[in-house]
């Protein structure tokens, strides 16, 4: 088994289908999203490929180290930038088809009129190892 991250983003990835802004939906829209959301979270906790999943809020920062004994350098939040990861699921598979697989079902959860979305997931697997390097 191999964990992969499946990353939705809200800005930044090539748009998908049915590309209306969730802030544009309806409250019934929203909820049919997020019930299909739920019901794939589920589905996947059943064959124990779903490790955890969660909806972020779009407010954040950039943190760094500034030294030692000098308090964490903050910059942000960002709410404007051009990329806005708005949740993400990790999941436990056997392959790399098999993650890419349940990327395209999660595509395809409902959105405004009810139609599926396709948007695009990044599809992102753990590093198992370190890197090599070679010279």
């Amino acid at each position: 088994m191999a964990k992969h991250l499946l990353l939705k983003h809200y800005r930044g990835a090539p748009a998908g289908v049915n590309d209306v802004p969730m802030d544009r939906w309806t409250p019934d829209e929203v909820t049919a999203h997020l019930r299909y959301m739920d019901e794939f979270a589920d589905r996947l906790r059943q064959t124990g490929e779903y490790v955890d999943g969660q909806a972020l809020s779009p407010g954040g920062a950039w943190v760094r180290y500034d030294g030692e004994g000098r308090p964490p350098v903050t910059d942000g939040p960002f709410a404007e930038t051009k990329d806005l990861v708005a949740g993400w699921m990790v999941i436990d598979v056997d392959s790399w088809d098999r993650a890419v697989e349940l990327a395209g079902e999660l595509s395809a959860a409902p959105g405004a009129g009810g139609k599926p979305i396709h948007e695009w997931l990044e599809v992102r697997p753990f590093l198992t190892a370190p890197p090599t390097v070679t010279e």
